[in-house]
């Protein structure tokens, strides 16, 4: 009898099922450097302690996104090991920053299901929950995915939950002690406040990176994704290795930084979609929109909602007439980013 784990399909799910993902994961120095690394990522606040703790913080907390992958990572055996694709994500907030030496955890419940009409896969949805070791939240976000079907049988109820459109600017969680009434623009890298932008503003980020084949392999590992898709080139009938969503999205967020370097902290996700594959030997650029502009309570922060995009095409064109988006799309991700007023 084997003891290999083939992974869920699609009838192995159930709305109110709740996972404990395997295995908690202890944050070094080790995955910063790593993750610097791997993108051309240099937001101050993730750089240095001095600067961190002059911002009111203990000491310089890892990238969001490091504490995003980790997080994810841990879902995917569970949840995605038998994804055709990774749909969309919705009502993500990280409500705490994860520091070296932090553990943490994953949990998913599932909260909806949809059987496509080819009987040959469905869509689920899952909120999933990654704690500390002190069991205190640092992230909460629901994705939904299709996941092939084990067989062609009868088809479940359809529940499809009602998700927020956005993350409210008042539901937003601002890390405790957050002061940058002495933010230092000029170690920062920029001089543009919150002020300095407007609504409707897009701001193309100038630079490409070219994917290669072994940097994203590296970088699917070191979050712990075993997606067969990311590795298994026989998984796919083109014969080619997908890239995993995340790594654009922390390739597109690093670019990002031309233009947007004071737009320090991920605080809420609130929509994503990957718009197209993307392939070893693309070249990825990115442009943002901004959405939105809040304040909080927090001294000298304010709140930034930003459209970033991630495209092998030019900056400012995301979908055709049809509405449908554009074949060089790779990515469309509407997030909330704290930033000094």
């Amino acid at each position: 009898m084997t003891k290999t784990n083939p992974g869920r399909f699609f009838e192995d799910y159930a709305v109110g099922d709740v996972i404990t993902h395997a295995v908690p994961r202890t944050i070094s120095g080790g995955e910063r450097a790593m993750y610097h690394a791997l993108y051309p990522a240099r937001s101050a606040l993730y750089s240095s302690d001095a600067f961190a703790q002059a911002c009111g913080l203990s000491a310089s907390p890892v990238d969001d996104l490091i504490t995003f992958h980790t997080v994810f990572g841990k879902t995917v055996p569970d949840v995605s090991l038998n994804a055709v694709a990774n749909l969309g994500y919705a009502d993500g907030r990280w409500l705490a920053p994860v520091y070296p030496g932090d553990t943490l955890t994953s949990q998913s419940e599932v909260i909806g299901i949809k059987q496509n009409s080819s009987g040959k896969s469905g869509v689920v949805w899952v909120r999933t929950t990654g704690r500390n070791q002190h069991g205190d939240e640092v992230l909460s976000y629901v994705r939904w995915v299709m996941v092939r079907k084990r067989t062609q049988g009868d088809a479940p109820e359809t529940i499809i939950p009602e998700l927020p459109k956005a993350v409210a600017a008042t539901d937003i969680v601002v890390p405790a002690g957050l002061n940058f009434d002495a933010y230092d623009h000029a170690l920062a890298g920029e001089p543009y406040r919150l002020s300095d932008y407007a609504v409707g503003e897009v701001i193309d980020h100038v630079d490409g990176v070219t994917i290669e084949e072994a940097e994203h392999m590296l970088a699917t590992r070191l979050w712990q994704n075993t997606a067969k898709v990311h590795f298994d080139a026989t998984n796919r009938p083109d014969g080619k290795r997908l890239i995993y969503g995340g790594h654009v999205i922390s390739l597109a967020r690093a670019l990002s930084f031309n233009g947007l370097a004071n737009a320090q902290m991920i605080v809420a996700l609130n929509g994503g979609a990957h718009a197209n594959p993307c392939f070893a030997g693309d070249t990825v650029r990115a442009w943002s929109e901004v959405l939105d502009i809040a304040e909080t309570t927090a001294p000298g922060v304010g709140a930034i909602r930003l459209r970033l995009v991630a495209t092998k095409g030019e900056a400012g064109t995301l979908r055709g007439e049809d509405g449908k988006y554009l074949p060089d799309a790779l990515l469309d991700l509407d997030y909330w980013a704290l930033m000094p007023v």
